[in-house]
């Protein structure tokens, strides 16, 4: 259902609560002359308005106060998981974010200057702010998808709680990206899959079809998905965890972001922000069952710039000092990913266990295929994902990843040996599990901004984290 659709289902079923009100003053103005019936309009209108007041329609969107705590520690203290209501939101949500804002703007971001002295010019520039209104229909794209993370999110906050199975966890969060962004196959919809990495496992997991990993008390998990709107990704995570002796890893790598955020800017050389997170970083250290662990930065993970369509867009923001080639610098326009690993291991990971994130490149090569079933793989990862990634939980439902593109008649079957070809040619990557020393746990925390010309402004950014 596309977004006008659900605007006029919501005036049909307005009107309908009007219904008896309205078939009493049509008959009374079939009954009156030509001049009367001006005047039984404008009272039909009012009386309409006054039955939409009391009906149900009318209290989907009444505005209240949020109330609800999460159950997870790594939050603020100003979070709460019924966030949205305070829009008029359902609990759970249900109204789409563009039906819920129609005709009015998205919530701006968190705004905050340029780091550099040199760039503070910009703040006050007219010039920059008359190319920041030609550029407004970007930004009010990706501030759409940012809501729709944020509302997404604060819903999943109510229902990660130790004993979820984590493939259930992450088809209901997916499931409801789905249905607030309004999927539409690569004009809306899921950025990337749901990374749920526990413990050692620092990044690229979700569960592959048939895993049936429970979520405990003493688990560490990093949270980390996508929205996007024509092509412009969110991607934002946090970690979650329940026992508090962690809450000294979860800091340091949440200060660490921020610190990350706060250095960024236009002309700021990208090993200046690895300097500056890693000093941050490495102050904190965490006691768990009677050792004490620095904190590490793991150095072999990076932010990154975001493109359209495209979730690494070729420049690296390091979280290490002397992270990168002292020559590279944020330009304007830009929009990165800041995030940060913290570990309690050796402070680097490798590729391990079985892989199910997967994408295609960007600058894939024309190859050839011999293989049948490889050519129909492809055809349906160009059509569903293009050069998202997607995950072989996706290909494996009935819609084949998108309901919009599919029906119900999408799902892929016996494609391994095909997947396994397209890596092998070059033109599908595969993007195992991240792992540090086993044991060990990491942690995680994740925005997105934009390098706006008179400011920079942090998308991503809520209530929560």
């Amino acid at each position: 259902m596309t977004v006008d659709e659900v605007e006029k289902k919501e005036e049909v079923d307005n009107q309908d609560d009007g219904e008896d009100v309205e078939d009493d003053d049509d008959e009374e103005g079939e009954e009156g002359g030509e001049g009367e019936g001006g005047a039984k309009k404008k009272k039909r209108k009012k009386k309409r308005n006054r039955k939409k007041k009391k009906g149900g329609a009318a209290a989907v969107g009444e505005v209240k106060e949020p109330t609800l705590r999460p159950p997870s520690l790594g939050l603020k203290d100003t979070c709460f998981t019924d966030y949205y209501v305070k829009y008029g939101q359902t609990e759970p949500p249900t109204i789409p974010v563009a039906a819920l804002f129609s005709g009015k703007p998205f919530p701006v971001g968190e705004i905050q200057p340029h780091a550099l002295e040199s760039q503070s010019y910009r703040q006050n520039s007219e010039e920059l702010r008359d190319m920041e209104r030609i550029s407004e229909d970007l930004y009010t794209k990706v501030r759409n998808a940012a809501e729709v993370h944020r509302q997404v999110r604060s819903y999943a906050h109510s229902f990660i709680k130790p004993g979820i199975k984590l493939s259930d966890m992450c088809e209901r969060l997916e499931n409801k990206n789905r249905e607030l962004v309004v999927e539409a196959g690569l004009d809306r919809g899921i950025g990337f899959p749901t990374g749920c990495s526990l413990n050692h496992v620092a990044a690229h997991y979700t569960p592959n079809p048939g895993d049936d990993t429970v979520l405990s008390y003493d688990d560490v998990m990093k949270v980390d998905f996508g929205t996007q709107i024509d092509g412009r990704i969110i991607d934002s995570a946090w970690t979650v965890s329940f026992n508090p002796k962690y809450d000294p890893l979860l800091k340091a790598v949440k200060e660490a972001t921020d610190e990350g955020i706060k250095t960024a800017g236009i002309d700021v050389r990208l090993c200046d922000i690895g300097e500056a997170i890693q000093e941050v970083m490495e102050s904190f250290e965490v006691e768990l069952d009677g050792k004490t662990y620095p904190v590490k930065c793991i150095r072999n993970l990076n932010g990154h710039s975001i493109g359209q369509h495209q979730i690494h867009a070729g420049k690296s923001v390091p979280i290490v000092k002397n992270g990168c080639e002292a020559s590279i610098r944020m330009e304007e326009g830009e929009i990165y990913a800041i995030e940060t690993f913290g570990s309690t291991g050796r402070g680097y990971v490798v590729e391990d266990m079985e892989c199910s994130h997967y994408m295609k490149n960007f600058d894939a090569p024309h190859v050839p295929l011999r293989m049948q079933s490889s050519k129909k793989l492809l055809g349906h990862i160009n059509k569903t994902f293009g050069t998202l990634a997607f995950c072989r939980r996706w290909l494996e439902r009935l819609d084949g990843g998108s309901a919009t593109i599919h029906g119900d008649r999408g799902q892929q079957t016996k494609y391994m040996g095909a997947l396994k070809n397209l890596c092998d040619v070059g033109i599908v990557q595969a993007y195992p599990p991240l792992c540090d020393a086993k044991g060990c746990y990491t942690a995680q925390y994740e925005h997105t901004m934009i390098m706006r010309p008179t400011c920079k402004e942090v998308v991503s950014r809520g209530d929560d984290y």
